[in-house]
């Protein structure tokens, strides 16, 4: 059995093994000889258009076709090319065609030939012309890198986000270049990416962020004239160039250390020249495919017809007219395992598994071999099965850990072999040939589930990638892909409205994370306005779903969700949508039977379009609102005639609606203001606009009482509030003769406020002794406190013991400063008389 596993493999330095993974159904009149080829990494789609270098019958349109194949040759797309002149063609690592121009455009297509975008390589590039182009794989993603006919070059690190950055000059520039490539070294954090350019004999690099170029010197033993091909590794510590003399010369990236030095036989430059993982050399002469290792030896694979390498990270494809074979280097556990003559614990356990099937008591004797060793075998036969393609191959492996496994008790073993067999079944689901990813168990661990689930996803593979998504227990698996599909759903034209929004409801119905907007506007970009909006009825969040239907046009729907969401600034925002786009009187009548929208544009015109406001009172025939609105005006008029206008309107609104009061307050507000028109003009100073209050005061301020009195008496201002007015006005004034004329003031008659007030202005301004004027006239009941307030302790006591009260009188007693020692004395007298008339 070993040796029919071992019957694909070969030996260079290590062990190397070629296989097929499917026979190709695909047909070309042109032939794959006559073809560019361009393959996506990671087992992607290939595309294929015709080499204008090659002279051929053409039996089609005279416009190039790029055609995009899966893995196995059926046609996923066709692009009728009708650009510019393509100069190179690859793929992203989202696997998008991208169609390199000589004009430094860059269009970028899906696997299904749909157009994306278009970006730019620069003005420079545009005028000079793209003579040349490589996609490269760096930590940022796949960059792009080109050279002019100027020789001038350019570089994007991630065409996701291109950013272009340009790498320093050649020396004597005008020189051909014969051959070149891009480096990538570092990680994410430290990348350097550089040119590495050939010409003739002369190696330079070309760094990014330098300022000239680096002359490499590759020692080589064997003499040359020309690079024809230079090519780094997949890791990029490693670089091979193909000298015009036959000689292949492989050594490390820096030029400082030499591997081998090969003689291929072959002198013109291979059509192809790719590494093999990182250990291997893969050259394409005619039908003939040579590889090539470190140690110098070689292996030479005869072809029947044309074929085309792609070079994966671990690993390359072969692609020819009949066959799509793969060539990797031999996983060491493989290798252990089943190598002829292998003694490893994993041999043995496979061994004893296939005599444990046939029940032979000779599993034991093999178990008793691998017995110390046995946790180690049945890890080998785990990762092993992982790195196999043959599903038999995998079972057998897979058994034997099995077998294994039950002589131990570790979990963590246990666990792993549960994760194997869980990802074998879903690589081979995908490497099935109606998927045709052939992916190996190092690619999918690079890529991750989420990006594989991606792929699949891309594909429209919806129903294999909902199953992986929940056999893999993916946290949001299955809403991606469901998205995806409900996305795919819409675009497609043959499906009736209704039957599709009803499809797209009933399978996402208790799918969490689900959003219908997303799905929603995928409609509308496809012109599906009314399935779009059927969609959008599902949508559960207002906040996604209004702005959509305001996109849509459907503004009386939008606001019916707004103002059922309760959601203000919700409906703020579809009423001025609605405002803008509708006429007026449309716009009115859609507000009206709807009472929280309605009450919102009350509130916002309000606020910042007073007279829409007065329109809406207007057509609602509110007369109490039209008069609100007019009084503000007036309120913020500095014109009195337009005020006193103002004020005539909000009373003629106050009749309409039979508000006496109201018209009454206006009509006072109205002679008001033309009285403070005319004291304007005759004082020079500002009076419009002020309330009868602040009037008052300013009058009583300029010495006018008689006009204060006036106005006072007209609009029967109260006594109370005048009299305060009175007594303010003339203390801040905190002159000898208004303290004469407050006292004046306060004997024209009894003080409708008390004389409290009059002790406090006196206090506030610090005139005791004018306060003291006032103190007798005060309440009996708070005269103690004032007199304490006014610092009177002796005269305090005094009222408190006329009035009998010993508790007011200890009040005083506390509130005297200990240093009045007198006038402590006399009320502690007081005190004492009071408690023995007790």
């Amino acid at each position: 059995m070993s040796a029919l596993l071992t019957a694909d493999w070969f030996q260079l330095d290590s062990y190397y093994r070629k296989f097929d993974l499917y026979s190709m159904v695909w047909t070309m009149d042109e032939g794959l000889g006559n073809m560019i080829v361009s393959g996506a990494a990671y087992g992607g789609p290939i595309a294929v258009v015709r080499d204008k270098k090659q002279f051929v019958r053409i039996t089609t349109t005279s416009k190039p076709v790029i055609t995009i194949y899966n893995g196995v040759g059926n046609i996923i797309s066709k692009i009728l090319w009708n650009s510019g002149v393509l100069v190179h063609m690859g793929w992203s690592d989202g696997e998008q065609l991208l169609c390199i121009q000589e004009s430094g455009d860059v269009l970028v297509y899906d696997m299904f030939g749909a157009y994306q975008k278009t970006f730019s390589m620069g003005q420079e590039v545009r005028d000079t012309k793209v003579c040349k182009a490589q996609l490269f794989s760096n930590p940022h993603g796949i960059g792009l890198a080109i050279i002019t006919t100027t020789n001038r070059m350019f570089l994007v690190s991630n065409v996701s986000d291109p950013k272009i950055r340009s790498v320093p000059d050649l020396p004597r520039a005008n020189l051909p270049i014969s051959s070149w490539c891009v480096l990538s070294t570092g990680q994410r954090s430290s990348t350097q990416i550089s040119f590495l350019v050939c010409r003739d004999k002369e190696v330079f690099k070309c760094q990014l962020g330098e300022t000239r170029p680096i002359l490499m010197r590759p020692e080589f033993k064997n003499a040359y004239t020309q690079v024809l091909s230079i090519v780094p590794s997949q890791n990029g510590r490693h670089v091979a160039l193909f000298t015009d003399s036959g000689f292949l010369w492989i050594g490390s990236s820096d030029f400082k250390n030499k591997y081998c030095e090969i003689d291929t036989g072959y002198i013109k430059q291979p059509k192809e020249l790719v590494w093999c993982g990182s250990q291997a050399i893969i050259g394409h002469w005619d039908d003939m495919m040579c590889i090539y290792g470190f140690n110098g030896q070689s292996i030479t694979y005869p072809y029947d017809g044309p074929f085309h390498i792609i070079p994966e990270m671990d690993c390359v494809r072969v692609i020819s007219e009949m066959t799509h074979e793969l060539i990797q280097k031999v996983p060491v556990v493989v290798e252990k395992i089943f190598r002829i003559n292998s003694t490893a614990p994993g041999s043995y356990l496979v061994e004893a598994s296939k005599q444990f099937q046939k029940r032979s008591h000779r599993a034991d004797e093999y178990i008793r071999l691998v017995k110390p060793d046995l946790s180690t075998a049945v890890q080998d036969c785990i990762d092993a099965a992982a790195f196999e393609f043959n599903t038999d191959v995998q079972k057998m492996l897979i058994r034997a850990a099995q077998f294994g496994k039950g002589f131990l008790l570790e979990p963590a073993l246990t666990e792993h072999y549960v994760t194997t067999c869980r990802w074998l079944r879903v690589l081979n689901a995908v490497r099935d040939v109606r998927v045709a990813i052939p992916l190996t168990f190092l690619q999918v661990q690079n890529l991750g589930e989420r990006i594989l689930l991606d792929r699949l996803i891309w594909r429209r593979l919806h129903c294999l990638a909902g199953h992986i998504a929940s056999y893999l227990q993916l946290k949001d698996g299955q809403t991606r892909v469901l998205s995806h599909w409900a996305c795919y759903k819409v675009t497609q034209p043959h499906l009736d409205n209704e039957s599709a929004a009803r499809e797209i409801g009933e399978k996402l119905r208790n799918i969490p994370g689900i959003s219908y907007s997303t799905i929603a506007m995928k409609a509308a970009e496809k012109g599906r306005k009314a399935l779009a909006i059927k969609i959008l009825e599902y949508e559960t969040h207002s906040k996604l779903q209004v702005p959509l239907l305001l996109s849509l046009e459907e503004g009386v729907i939008a606001l019916l969700k707004a103002t059922a969401s309760g959601d203000t600034d919700l409906v703020y925002i579809v009423l001025l949508h609605l405002k803008e786009k509708m006429g007026k009187h449309e716009f009115e009548l859609t507000i009206r039977s709807l009472p929280l929208a309605h009450a919102l544009y009350i509130k916002y015109c309000a606020g910042h379009n007073r007279e829409a406001l007065r329109q809406v009172y207007v057509q609602e025939d509110d007369f109490a609102g039209q008069a609100h609105t007019h009084i503000r005006d007036a309120i913020d008029q500095t014109n009195p005639g337009s005020a006193e206008a103002s004020l005539i309107s909000a009373r003629e609104c106050y009749k309409k609606g039979r508000n006496d009061l109201g018209a009454s307050i206006c009509e006072d507000a109205r002679k008001l203001c033309k009285q403070q028109s005319s004291l304007q003009e005759t004082y020079g100073e500002s009076f419009v606009g002020l309330s009868l209050h602040d009037t008052v005061k300013k009058l009583l301020n300029q010495g006018e009482v008689k006009l204060a009195d006036k106005l006072r008496s007209e609009y029967k201002m109260p006594d109370r509030r005048y009299w305060w007015l009175r007594i303010l006005t003339l203390a801040e004034k905190n002159n000898d003769d208004d303290w004469i004329e407050l006292e004046r003031f306060s004997k024209t008659k009894k003080s409708p406020i008390g004389y409290e007030p009059f002790v406090d202005a006196c206090l506030m301004h610090g005139k005791h002794y004018e306060a003291l004027k006032y103190l007798p006239k005060c309440r009996d009941d708070i005269k103690v406190k004032y007199y304490v307030k006014a610092e009177f302790y002796e005269e305090a006591a005094q009222v408190a013991f006329d009035q009998k009260d010993e508790s007011a009188l200890f009040f005083v007693q506390n509130k005297c400063p200990i240093r009045e020692s007198a006038k402590h004395a006399k009320i502690s007298a007081l005190l004492e008389q009071l408690s023995s008339r007790k």
